[in-house]
C-alpha cells in the first residue's frame, strides 16, 4: 500500500488538510530526523520521553539503557505514541496572530516490543548508527556481549501513522496586506559545524569524510 490507512487515532480533527498519510513522505520524514518523543502512561501518570530511534522497512526502533524505566515499561507492551518533528522555517506574517512554523511531523501509535534475539539486536544497532551517521559502525569496535545485555531495543511497527506538514509563506487576513509590513519565511535547517577531535586523540588520526562533510538527509 502506498498510503497508511486513516484511523481514529491519526485522523486530524485541526486542519486536517495538512494531513498526509503518503508512506515515503512519512519515511522520508522519519528518516531525516534523529529525536523522537515516547508518550506512555504508567499507573494513569503520563510521560513524554525524548530518545533516539531508527527505521528500517516497516519498523521503528527505539533503544537505550537496559536499567531506563521508560523501555522497562513500553516492553511489556502498553500503546505508546511516538513523535518526530522537522522544523523547516520561521513563518512570518503581517499580524501577530497569523505567525506560524512551516513543519513535518509524524505520529505512530502502536505497542512495542522487545527486541532479545542477539543477532537481531546486533542488526538493528547497526540500522541506530547508519541511521545517525551512515559508515560509522564500519570504523569502530562493535558491541561486547556484556554492552548487549546492558542495551534495551523495542520494535514499533508502523502501522497506525499520520504526518502533518505547512509549508509556504505567511496566510494573512485580506485586508492585512496591505500593510507596510514585511511578511515571509525564514528558512532553518540543520547544519554540523567542524568536527572537535577528541583531546586524547592522535594527532595523525584524521576525521573520516562522514565527520567532516557530516550533513542530514533532505
Amino acid at each position: 500500500m502506498k498510503t497508511f490507512e486513516k484511523t481514529e487515532r491519526t485522523t486530524l480533527k485541526r486542519l486536517p488538510a495538512r494531513g498526509v498519510y503518503d508512506r515515503e513522505l512519512v519515511y522520508a520524514i522519519l528518516d531525516q530526523g534523529l529525536i523522537c518523543h515516547v508518550g506512555f502512561a504508567v499507573e494513569g501518570r503520563p510521560f513524554v520521553i525524548p530518545t533516539g530511534y531508527a527505521r528500517h522497512g516497516e519498523q521503528l526502533y527505539i533503544h537505550g539503557s537496559q536499567a531506563s524505566r521508560m523501555l522497562r515499561t513500553l516492553k511489556s507492551g502498553i500503546n505508546v505514541c511516538v513523535t518526530v518533528t522537522l522544523l523547516d522555517g520561521l513563518v512570518l506574517a503581517r499580524s501577530a496572530f497569523h505567525h506560524s512554523m512551516n513543519y513535518r511531523s509524524v505520529v505512530v501509535f502502536g505497542r512495542a516490543t522487545k527486541v532479545d534475539d542477539p543477532a537481531d539486536k546486533v542488526a538493528a544497532l547497526l540500522t541506530f548508527s547508519e541511521h545517525v551517521i551512515p559508515g560509522r559502525w564500519n570504523d569502530v569496535r562493535e558491541p561486547t556481549e556484556q554492552e548487549l545485555k546492558a542495551t534495551t531495543v523495542l520494535s514499533l511497527p508502523l502501522e497506525e501513522v499520520s504526518a502533518k506538514v505547512r509549508t509556504g509563506p505567511p496566510l494573512d487576513d485580506e485586508e492585512d496586506y496591505e500593510l507596510p509590513v514585511w511578511a515571509g519565511v525564514i528558512p532553518l535547517q540543520l547544519v554540523a559545524a567542524a568536527p572537535i577531535p577528541d583531546p586524547r586523540l592522535e594527532v595523525s588520526i584524521e576525521p573520516p569524510s562522514y565527520a567532516s562533510a557530516y550533513k542530514r538527509r533532505s
